[in-house]
């Protein structure tokens, strides 16, 4: 018998009563493509990343209220920094950039349109000459 391990995280899903707007602004902003989805009896997309569907979005009538505990972030592994932030400015996209601390690893924060915040991590020689502020772990704490 074999001891059951959370390999890696699936899938984000979303409730939003703006799939229109989050499917352009997840294609325009990062690259993620709406893909096939099931044939499920309420609006929705699924966005993919590479050949997974990462991000679900379920569409609502109304948007939701945030209350109780919430998810602060999720978080994507990327490559191409240069050529994102050039996205960014390109889009007027805001996002704030930070070096991860006793790494070569630089977060890219990002706020959809429904103001989810996302980081895009990127690792490795590529960060090499890019200048960023520290993470500010305080605001990491809730």
């Amino acid at each position: 018998m074999q001891t059951m391990q959370v390999r890696k995280l699936d899938h984000v899903n979303i409730h939003t009563a703006n799939v229109d707007r989050m499917v352009e602004w997840y294609d325009r902003v990062l690259g993620m493509r709406a893909g096939d989805r099931p044939p499920f009896p309420f609006p929705g997309a699924w966005l993919y990343c590479g050949g997974e569907p990462t991000v679900h979005l379920v569409g609502v009538a109304k948007q939701p209220e945030t209350s109780g505990l919430q998810l602060e972030h999720f978080a994507f592994s990327a490559v191409g920094l240069k050529d994102f932030l050039a996205r960014l400015q390109e889009h007027k996209v805001r996002y704030d950039a930070r070096k991860v601390p006793r790494s070569d690893g630089v977060q890219i924060n990002v706020w959809d349109p429904d103001g989810n915040h996302i980081h895009i991590d990127f690792e490795g020689a590529e960060t090499a000459g890019v200048e960023f502020k520290d993470v500010d772990a305080t605001a990491m704490a809730r």
